[in-house]
């Protein structure tokens, strides 16, 4: 498997690579991760199931749809297919976790999610970790949340036997969370939080592991305050940039909704409570 994949990696780089090892990296939940050392290298190679391909494809496409606006450094994609029965995608390696700035990363954010999108959705689906994510792309903002956020992850969450008592009153009063404010369409990286940010070697910020899709840019931070966050500078960086609407405090709720109920659909355990509660939480906004 590795021979073929540092075949696919000459091919596509145009320089000779010969592996000399593949060593196992941590840090994913849903993919096998190794950097590939030898001559021409190193990269950086995701592992899965044959039938993720699609999945790989779908984050490649979304590096590039990201790097293409050059607002905010992600590593290139190099190659991606099947060998060996398995599903890789092979990446750029940058040598991370230097020092940098949360202020200079709010910026580059900023940055991105300013400029200018058609439509909502994307041009393809895609996954939020290994959720399905579908990304038609349309007019109408509250329409493509309803449906194809929130309500997905409502009705994979009740089929993983969760109550849920009040999401579809929330569902179908989705509009009454965007009075006087008019989302326009920002490429997101759509998986942000402290896990899927780093420093390259010169202090750069660097996003990687996106589920890339054109939507508010408020839907962003839905996992942004969550496993840690990100500091007082990065806020003020980003809203020197582009100030925030004044009802993201309460809506920001509406975007932690899917990340937990995701995580509630994926992991289980407590998730699913604190889903529930911020349905509460939400309706009480109401």
């Amino acid at each position: 498997m590795w021979d073929a994949i540092a075949e696919q990696i000459s091919a596509a780089t145009g320089e000779t690579f010969r592996l000399a090892n593949a060593r196992p990296v941590g840090g994913g939940c849903i993919n096998e991760a190794y950097r590939l050392d030898g001559d021409g290298g190193p990269f950086f190679a995701k592992l899965n199931r044959a039938d993720k391909r699609e999945m790989f494809e779908a984050e490649a496409d979304g590096l590039r749809d990201i790097a293409a606006t050059d607002t905010i450094r992600v590593p290139h994609p190099v190659c991606h297919g099947i060998s060996g029965g398995q599903a890789y995608l092979v990446l750029e390696h940058i040598d991370l976790g230097g020092s940098g700035s949360g202020a200079e990363l709010g910026r580059r954010l900023a940055k991105l999610h300013a400029m200018p999108q058609a439509r909502f959705g994307w041009r393809r689906d895609n996954t939020i970790g290994d959720t399905p994510q579908p990304n038609p792309e349309g007019d109408d903002w509250v329409a493509f949340l309803r449906e194809h956020r929130l309500g997905l992850q409502c009705r994979l969450a009740k089929r993983n036997g969760l109550r849920l008592d009040g999401a579809d009153e929330l569902l179908g009063q989705l509009d009454g969370f965007f009075t006087g404010y008019k989302p326009r369409p920002s490429l997101l990286h759509g998986d942000l939080w402290s896990g899927n940010v780093a420093y390259g070697p010169s202090g750069e910020p660097v996003v990687f592991d996106p589920a890339t899709y054109c939507g508010d840019r408020e839907a962003e931070f839905g996992l942004a305050e969550m496993f840690g966050g990100f500091g007082n500078d990065f806020w003020s960086a980003y809203e020197a940039q582009w100030p925030l609407d004044a009802g993201y405090p309460t809506r920001k709720w509406l975007y932690r909704l899917y990340h937990t109920l995701n995580h509630f659909n994926i992991f289980g355990g407590s998730y699913g409570s604190a889903a529930e509660g911020i349905v509460s939480r939400l309706l009480r906004a109401l």
